[in-house]
């Protein structure tokens, strides 16, 4: 069983410090070197100089071992507690304001693509919308932009057959979800609120 399992914070060493973990590893070039984002937070093979898993990631996730991604999203500083979470997702996003450069240019994971998201033929205003527009922005997808969702949502949780980057649809729409809260917190900051 494959499994890819992501945790978002604020700051992943804060997570860090309260649970024993290994770093995972990556042979890059003939060199062990630290997984960006992996750890493995059950015993592991562990290189007794470098405190590194002395397995491969991939070598370990075929051995069983299984890898926590602790991934530092910067959005999450901006969130003051768990009730406040809570309501910045309850909130409607202003989907309007993705016809504004400026605005989507400040927006996690879509700044860099506001020309592709006027090229979509219908808004994006819901959630699994913007989940679909996450995976299109991908390479595997791309071919699907200028597309109407219908014909999106036809193949777009596909695995592509070269094995080209996309996104599964749960990475995706918990990234839609992130996209909607750091919506909210800038239009909030935009109203002085």
């Amino acid at each position: 069983m494959s499994t890819d399992i992501d945790l978002d914070f604020g700051d992943r060493l804060q997570a860090l410090k309260h649970i024993q973990h290994t770093p995972a590893s990556i042979m890059r070039d003939g060199q062990w070197t630290r997984h960006n984002s992996g750890v493995y937070v059950t015993p592991v093979p562990c290189d007794p100089v470098t405190g590194l898993c002395s397995l491969d990631y991939e070598q370990a996730d075929a051995l069983g071992y299984f890898k926590l991604d602790f991934l530092n999203v910067g959005v999450y500083q901006q969130v003051t507690s768990p009730e406040h979470l809570t309501e910045l997702m309850d909130r409607t996003p202003p989907w309007h304001r993705l016809k504004e450069r400026e605005f989507v240019e400040q927006v996690i994971h879509i700044n860099a693509h506001w020309d592709l998201l006027q090229r979509m033929p219908e808004a994006v205003d819901t959630i699994p919308r913007m989940a679909m527009f996450l995976s299109v922005i991908r390479p595997a997808k791309r071919h699907l932009a200028g597309r109407a969702w219908r014909d999106v949502a036809g193949t777009v949780w596909d695995k592509p057959q070269d094995n080209s980057y996309y996104f599964k649809k749960s990475h995706a729409v918990s990234y839609a979800h992130l996209v909607a809260v750091h919506m909210n917190l800038i239009d909030l900051a935009d109203q002085g609120n």
